[in-house]
């Protein structure tokens, strides 16, 4: 009687464990970094803080490396509230038009400028535009400042790029920026990359160092060009009606984690900066410093025309360049 008692007391406290996982609430962050990215240690550093604060309630969990979807499917799982969080960054040019000022060569000098962007217009102008298209953004990370790898031959000025078929993420002032510079720019997933490069489909792409040592570019690349050319933010971003549906204490207590989280982003970022391209040196790819002025020079028309097209684009680029420090 005493061994049926002792089943029976068990069982119960096994199924109130079983009860208490299954009520716990599992958050999804799917992302589209590799191993090694710096998307991958910002989600993760996310992660950390955000389940620290959550305790039992509830879970944040990561998936990397596209395993949820690309950029634009991750853009609609958020919508139908298949994961909570995605890490988009220049794919959001594409959701509304103010993101496509980030886009715009050399336009952000550095982090502290990013930082005073996001302190004076961050909340009326960006976090707007993408509650305005059903989405909120909790934090801003970073993808960072991006350079060109090829197979053909050293980019020092804009006219190198002739003839240089250049994969671009898939959004419309990247592409046209590249066209200006004479490239044939070949928008594609980022997870497509690798095999394009070694199979020749492509030659080259553009990316922030973390992104290409992560990818390994540098096996099926010769050529590193530091151009710097566009410094792209990265978005903590979620589904504005689904992020409403969460217990308000959620709520809070994962938005005061992605704020938390950016200091730490930032930091890991320039510190991969300086490690990442002595790496990439080391690994054998020729490296050159590229003419900044000469793709500065060649940049306006790209910048004349996001200041004609987009409502209130002149405006938002006099105030982003006056933020610079």
């Amino acid at each position: 009687m005493k061994h049926l008692i002792t089943l029976m007391v068990g069982a119960v406290f096994a199924l109130g464990a079983a009860q208490a996982s299954a009520e716990k609430l599992i958050l999804k962050f799917g992302h589209v970094g590799n191993p090694g990215s710096l998307f991958e240690a910002s989600v993760n550093e996310f992660v950390k803080n955000a389940n620290a604060r959550l305790g039992d309630r509830a879970e944040v969990q990561a998936f990397g490396s596209s395993q949820l979807g690309k950029d634009k499917e991750l853009l609609q799982k958020l919508k139908l509230g298949q994961i909570t969080f995605s890490l988009p960054s220049s794919v959001m040019s594409s959701v509304a038009d103010e993101f496509g000022v980030f886009e715009m060569p050399y336009i952000i000098k550095s982090r502290d400028h990013m930082k005073a962007v996001q302190a004076e217009i961050g909340e009326s102008v960006f976090n707007a535009a993408a509650e305005k298209k059903g989405y909120k953004i909790l934090s801003y990370f970073e993808n960072g400042f991006r350079h060109i790898t090829n197979n053909t031959r050293p980019v020092n000025v804009p006219d190198d790029l002739k003839g240089i078929k250049l994969r671009t993420p898939k959004g419309a002032w990247r592409v046209k920026m590249f066209k200006l510079y004479g490239a044939n720019p070949t928008p594609m997933a980022f997870s497509e990359v690798f095999t394009a490069l070694k199979t020749g489909v492509i030659d080259g792409q553009e990316n922030p160092y973390a992104q290409i040592w992560s990818a390994k570019f540098q096996e099926v690349q010769k050529y590193l060009s530091i151009t710097g050319h566009v410094y792209t933010p990265a978005y903590v971003l979620v589904s504005a009606k689904h992020f409403a549906k969460l217990p308000e204490d959620i709520q809070k207590d994962l938005m005061a984690a992605a704020a938390e989280s950016q200091d730490a982003v930032y930091a890991m970022a320039a510190n991969l900066e300086t490690e990442l391209l002595e790496n990439l040196k080391a690994g054998g790819v020729t490296v050159n410093e590229a003419d900044k002025d000469a793709f500065i020079a060649a940049s306006k028309p790209v910048y004349d025309e996001f200041a004609s097209s987009v409502d209130g684009g002149a405006d938002l680029i006099s105030t982003v360049q006056s933020l610079a420090k």
